[in-house]
């Protein structure tokens, strides 16, 4: 086997291993949340994908992988159903807290101060 072969296989490896470590987080999730949850995934970024999730109670969460493939394939472990995009009937669901409202004021009105 080449160098280059054995970079892959290594790769493929900690590729696979990410997934299952994100999807026990998925599952884990769901479980606290209602029992199942939805998702979408995302790219955040060059190196960065983020699964938005939202629990069957409408609580909200997020995972982030390094790739766009780790992450679909991590939702695929977890049984999680993807949507397409970050709207319609499941995003209804969702529930924000005080504190993701406090958070965006603060945004808004100049930071944490406002938010504290």
């Amino acid at each position: 086997m080449s160098s280059e072969e054995t970079t892959a296989a290594r790769a493929a490896s900690r590729d696979q291993r990410r997934a299952r470590r994100i999807a026990k987080n998925i599952s884990s999730f769901a479980g606290r949340h209602g029992g199942s949850a939805e998702g979408v995934v995302q790219y955040i970024g060059r190196n960065s994908t983020r699964i938005v999730l939202v629990g069957a109670d409408g609580a909200w969460g997020d995972q982030v992988a390094p790739r766009y493939e780790v992450a679909q394939r991590a939702a695929e472990l977890a049984g999680l159903k993807l949507h397409d995009s970050f709207e319609g009937e499941w995003v209804a669901k969702l529930r924000t807290s005080s504190y993701e409202w406090s958070r965006m004021a603060g945004i808004q009105l100049g930071g944490d101060r406002a938010a504290s």
